[in-house]
């Protein structure tokens, strides 16, 4: 029971990182609206940078066939683009929707994503507690945290972007991130599991292009002013650069 609760109390601290968009709470609303956009394309680049240089070279090193995860890439692009239609028709049919269905699909992505990384960390500190120590499971959870601070900001700017309110985007991103603690109760308690992150994770991958690649970089494209689209390229590479730094560095 005391391993649960040290990996519980990680899972949590992760959690938590939803809340950074705290620090853009304060703010009057035209400056948040000039970095709007910003956040828009960072929070592209996160996805992107995330899943081709985080999710996807993961999933390769854990499958023989290397053409199986793409089955699962492919199916949760279809799928997002489904469940997106779905969302339209039954939200916003035959009138003007308040609030983008990209804003669901960005939530539905990010729960997957962090069920996973609670699955990943809860894994983790299996194996420590097998060896004695804390380490690996600690040195991944910090891991996880420097991975998520990017993207939880980026998902802030697009909840907000989408027609949430700040505080309702603070609680469904908080809600979204609770997953990670349900994935990591359910890898602890039925180990077996752990193989459904071979479906998982090139699906996540799949729905993190999708939402990146249709719905947020099309918005980008509605500000073509030389400065805005300067902004916006960068942020996008700051996003992708930033996840590949992370990528080096966890693998140092």
């Amino acid at each position: 029971m005391n391993d649960l609760i040290v990996i519980l109390g990680s899972v949590t601290s992760v959690s938590l990182i939803a809340f950074v968009g705290i620090v853009f709470v304060g703010l009057k609303e035209n400056i948040l609206r000039r970095l709007l956009m910003a956040l828009v394309g960072f929070a592209s680049g996160t996805l992107l940078g995330g899943a081709f240089l985080h999710l996807l070279p993961e999933t390769l090193k854990e499958t023989d066939t290397m053409a199986t995860p793409f089955y699962y890439v492919i199916l949760g692009i279809v799928s997002f683009f489904a469940l997106e239609k779905f969302l339209y028709w039954r939200h916003c049919h035959e009138e003007e929707c308040p609030v983008h269905t990209f804003v669901y699909l960005n939530l539905i992505g990010d729960g997957i994503h962090n069920f996973i990384d609670g699955m990943i960390i809860a894994a983790t500190y299996i194996i420590s507690f097998k060896s004695g120590n804390y380490q690996l499971g600690f040195a991944t959870t910090l891991a996880v945290v420097f991975h998520e601070i990017p993207q939880e900001i980026g998902d802030f700017g697009v909840l907000i972007y989408g027609g949430f309110s700040k505080r309702k985007a603070l609680t469904y991103n908080f809600i979204s991130a609770l997953t990670a603690i349900l994935g990591a109760v359910t890898t602890y308690y039925l180990a077996y599991l752990q193989s459904i992150e071979a479906l998982l994770v090139p699906f996540a991958a799949g729905g993190f292009i999708y939402i990146a690649a249709t719905d947020l970089m099309p918005e980008l494209h509605k500000k073509s002013q030389a400065n805005a689209s300067l902004i916006q390229l960068l942020a996008i590479v700051l996003g992708i650069g930033l996840m590949a730094y992370l990528k080096i560095a966890m693998g140092a």
